[in-house]
């Protein structure tokens, strides 16, 4: 997840929509997912105004590690190997550009 995360931070966010449209890994899905909640949480906050889309971008993006979940996979001569199936937290703030 934190490759697709590096695509797009920085990025206008019609830029970073369509990175992570097109992208072929599964996590651009979730992340497009939540920067267009952050969007559109940050269009509908008091005191921001009106501004179009256009003018937001992806201001910072982290993906920390969450919580493991573990599993024990049958392995040969009756042994068992651990299987770590990871979770992560996306946060992502998205801010207006500033116009000079």
């Amino acid at each position: 997840m934190r490759l697709v995360a590096d695509l797009i931070r920085g990025k206008s966010v019609e830029e970073a929509l369509n990175i992570l449209h097109y992208s072929s890994k599964h996590a651009s899905q979730v992340i497009e997912q939540t920067l267009r909640s952050a969007i559109a949480n940050y269009l509908n906050t008091p005191g921001v105004g009106k501004i179009e889309p256009n003018q937001v971008f992806v201001k910072k993006i982290t993906v920390d590690g969450g919580p493991m979940v573990k599993r024990i996979m049958p392995a040969p001569m009756g042994r068992a190997f651990r299987v770590r199936k990871r979770m992560s937290h996306l946060t992502i703030v998205v801010d207006e550009l500033e116009m000079k």
